[in-house]
């Protein structure tokens, strides 16, 4: 128990490589207003014109309620995504950091609460050229409002297309003018909407505070049990030594041991650590207010940084037996090599993909489900104009949702265990060494 006081570094290294990289995905923005800046015709620098003035050519107010009318994909989509804030009750929010960065302009380094934010965390007033719009920064593309703040009258949007895609355009209505926004840059490849715009954001967003949050609630969790084993030596453990325990003994003894072999060790304070900031991130997202409700293992960026993590481990524990059976295979013909060798090399790269696929997809189903079975309040009350609707939705939505919660608290657990099985077992076909027949 005492080597449970080394875990901890390898947890904060692995909890800390995400941030880098997770603000970078926004599931809301990722299909729809990256698309924008590439496709919008207009000149920032030129003069206003009667397209810009004319509210209609902005499309509709993105508050805008129309009655009888719910979409619930929708708003499960937007509840799950991740934002420069963190929405308590009511339009009170708590401010995160903001760090932006837009070439030929500078750094900006603000915090949310200089936008103002009051209802469905949509900035009042603009900060040298960025807005919040939905809890998101996005930015002003004319550079006169590149300084200074500005008063926001509202925030439209409109469906367009580009490329053959469906995309959302955002704009801001300042003084009466439409101005069009442009999101942040992704580095996706264009496959999900994503590209180079006009800024960067670096900001500490929901999904990061949320993953900063129990990367230090497990290095204290840790570090009370290491110091309690050290305090208790030769004693039987108890309380928070007593529950922790459990689980590493499992983790050791049933999926480090099993899977790679008498070289286990070195790879326990991985596993562990993978396997405990998973369920962490999983079990604080089952907390409908805050400090919970972030969907960070639902964000495809997460999962993709820690299947990453595993893939280049077990690259580097690889032995001249694991790349044999890869590339030429011995006691294969040569014929079939030439067809298993594309096969074997496809599903190395697959091992990864599969990994956060699987923890990503099982996470983010859960929660948009769960937000549709509430949703089925607002669609049988038809969004508050039928009481009897939306009691009917009401007995039915409490069960499926009570059912639901009950399953994703099983998925917590069970993904946890799956990502950090799999990754012992490619750690162990890494390291595997060839099995000679003694006669």
């Amino acid at each position: 128990m005492t080597a449970i006081r080394k875990y901890w570094i390898a947890l904060i290294f692995s909890g800390l490589s995400l941030v880098a990289f997770s603000q970078h995905d926004n599931t809301q923005q990722a299909g729809d207003q990256h698309e924008h800046p590439t496709g919008s015709t207009q000149d920032p620098n030129a003069a206003p014109s009667g397209a810009e003035t004319a509210h209609d050519d902005c499309g509709h107010p993105i508050d805008e309620e129309k009655e009888g009318e719910f979409n619930a994909g929708e708003t499960a989509v937007h509840h799950i995504a991740d934002a420069n804030t963190i929405h308590l009750v009511g339009d009170l929010y708590i401010p995160l950091p903001c760090i932006l960065y837009a070439p030929g302009h500078g750094w900006t380094l603000t915090t949310t609460s200089s936008f103002h934010p009051h209802h469905h965390g949509s900035g009042e007033v603009s900060k040298n050229g960025y807005v919040l719009v939905h809890g998101n920064v996005m930015r002003i593309l004319d550079p006169a409002f590149a300084t200074g703040a500005h008063k926001i009258d509202e925030y439209r949007h409109k469906d367009a297309k580009k490329d053959g895609k469906s995309v959302i355009l955002y704009y801001a209505i300042i003084d009466g003018q439409c101005k069009p926004l442009d999101a942040k840059t992704t580095y996706d490849g264009g496959m999900m909407g994503g590209g180079i715009t006009t800024f960067y954001d670096f900001s500490v967003t929901r999904n990061v505070f949320t993953m900063l949050l129990t990367a230090f609630f497990l290095f204290f969790v840790f570090r009370s049990a290491a110091k309690a084993a050290v305090r208790r030596e030769g004693q039987a453990p108890k309380g928070l030594q007593n529950f922790i325990e459990p689980f590493y003994t499992f983790i050791r003894d049933d999926v480090a041991r099993p899977a790679i072999g008498p070289k286990y060790e070195k790879y326990m304070p991985y596993l562990l650590s993978v396997f405990f900031f998973i369920l962490g991130l999983n079990l604080i997202g089952q907390i409908p207010f805050f400090p919970g409700s972030a969907n960070v293992t639902g964000n495809i960026s997460v999962t993709i940084v820690l299947a990453l993590i595993t893939f280049i481990m077990m690259l580097f524990s690889s032995n001249k037996h694991f790349w044999e059976h890869i590339l030429w295979m011995p006691g294969v013909p040569a014929w079939v090599k030439v067809i298993l060798t594309p096969v074997e090399i496809l599903g190395l790269f697959l091992k990864p993909f599969t990994l956060l696929l699987r923890l990503f997809a099982n996470i983010t189903a859960g929660h948009i489900v769960i937000l549709c079975f509430v949703g089925l309040i607002f669609i049988f009350g038809k969004a508050g104009t039928s009481v009897g609707g939306s009691i009917s939705g009401l007995l039915a939505a409490i069960p499926l949702s009570l059912f639901m919660m009950a399953l994703e608290l099983l998925v917590a657990f069970l993904q946890a265990f799956i990502f950090t099985m799999l990754s012992a077992t490619y750690f162990g076909m890494a390291l595997e060494e060839p099995h000679h027949d003694h006669h």
